[in-house]
């Protein structure tokens, strides 16, 4: 377990937030499961004093926590969409053709490929989670199932060319070993090649309270300020950056070698580390009102909760993402105050959630239960479940969304 920074390995001190000992929040349970001991590992958020690099110490390794994996990015209308407007984009902005060869890093179920190969241009898959790898190859994308690093990208590079395009969504955050994840990137990137990459901004986690993201198999959280200096160290640079709206607020940057004079450096760069520094990431003090603020969610949760069973009322949530068990286990829900959930993931199905164990089942058990209430866990994903469960409102159904305070939406 590393008590030093993970980039700069300044050592690490105190936690600035505590949210209590926790399971592996995608560690999902059978019946037989939930009666016996779970393992749970402290959930601290540690700032590093020197680089700002905010994260978590390592409890669990890579291996033990991504071989096999439960989420799948497909079953997201919205994150399809998201994909296929990213692929249309890119294709166009840097001109890509069949001639180009094309990488994803946690390609997970070929949810993004898939319109690159739609469109004959040659891609490959790198998924380290054996049993989603199965489901891209059965797609007919081809996929290596193994971590990324180093020596995976010289492998690569030894049976194909350089990737004109590599692109890492949403995984950075779930890399211990910062230095050889990038150190991979950049072996495998051709000299005038360009790499994107998708990560929650940090400076939007802490201003809509979006602790919930906190979990531990994100071992960093990041703020332009830091990536500009991890990709500074690794002789790259960044030089452009799109703001999101995904996952409740994340930047797509886009990284190029230090020496490719092709692209220039754009102001918006200057002016989003500029804005960081005025809203306090390079201060302490910061994350310990973040901290404060959490404990603000918490009891605004609880108090609902016990409203509504004090008034008979019934409730259930909605989704089994990571994020929904961090909200639950720190605020101390269980299966005794919300009978179940429904996610459409079938993987999910028939499991219990970690910790609180309540127990998942499938969407069509709305009906049934006509709940009083509905617990957005995936918030970020609100509108679309909103949209597609409209029809609790025949019975005078409400939805409540926890994340950045509690709301209620009739």
């Amino acid at each position: 377990m590393n008590s030093k920074c993970r980039f700069c390995n300044n050592e690490l001190s105190v936690p600035i937030i505590d949210l209590g000992k926790t399971p592996l929040a995608n560690s999902y349970l059978n019946k037989k499961q939930i009666k016996s001991s779970e393992k749970k590992f402290p959930l601290q958020v540690f700032v590093c004093k020197k680089c700002f690099l905010v994260q978590l110490k390592e409890y669990e390794t890579s291996k033990n926590i991504f071989s096999e994996y439960a989420y799948l990015s497909s079953y997201s209308s919205t994150w399809l969409e998201h994909s296929r407007n990213y692929v249309n984009m890119i294709i166009k902005r840097l001109k890509i053709t069949k001639k180009n060869f094309v990488v994803e890093i946690a390609s997970n179920d070929g949810y993004l490929l898939q319109y690159f190969i739609k469109k004959n241009i040659p891609v490959l898959g790198i998924e380290a989670s054996k049993n989603i790898s199965k489901i891209s190859v059965a797609k007919g994308i081809p996929t290596t199932n193994a971590f990324f690093g180093k020596k995976l990208a010289e492998k690569i590079i030894k049976k194909n060319e350089p990737a004109d395009l590599i692109i890492a969504n949403n995984v950075l955050a779930h890399v211990p070993n910062i230095h050889d994840f990038i150190e991979g990137i950049r072996i495998l990137l051709k000299h005038d090649g360009v790499v994107t990459i998708e990560v929650p901004h940090l400076l939007t986690l802490i201003a809509n309270n979006e602790f919930d993201t906190i979990y531990h198999e994100h071992f960093s959280y990041f703020s332009l300020t830091v990536l500009k200096k991890i990709f500074s160290f690794h002789d790259m640079k960044i030089f452009d950056i799109d703001e999101l709206e995904t996952h409740g607020g994340s930047i797509r940057i886009y990284v190029t070698h230090k020496n490719n004079k092709i692209f220039s450096i754009h102001s918006k760069i200057y002016a989003l580390i500029n804005k960081e520094k005025r809203n306090g990431l390079c201060n302490m003090k910061t994350y310990h009102n973040f901290n404060k603020k959490i404990l603000k969610i918490k009891h605004e949760l609880n108090e609902f909760l016990s409203y509504v069973n004090n008034s008979s009322k019934t409730i259930i949530c909605y989704g089994a993402p990571a994020k929904g068990n961090t909200l639950l286990n720190y605020c101390a829900i269980s299966s005794t105050d919300i009978s179940c959930t429904v996610d459409r993931n079938p993987y999910k199905q028939n499991l219990h959630l970690p910790g609180s164990h309540i127990p998942i089942t499938e969407p069509s058990k709305i009906t049934k239960i006509k709940p009083d209430y509905l617990l957005i866990l995936p918030w970020n994903l609100s509108e679309e479940i909103i949209q597609q469960t409209r029809f609790i409102r025949k019975w005078g159904g409400k939805f409540v969304i926890p994340i950045p305070s509690l709301q209620i939406i009739e």
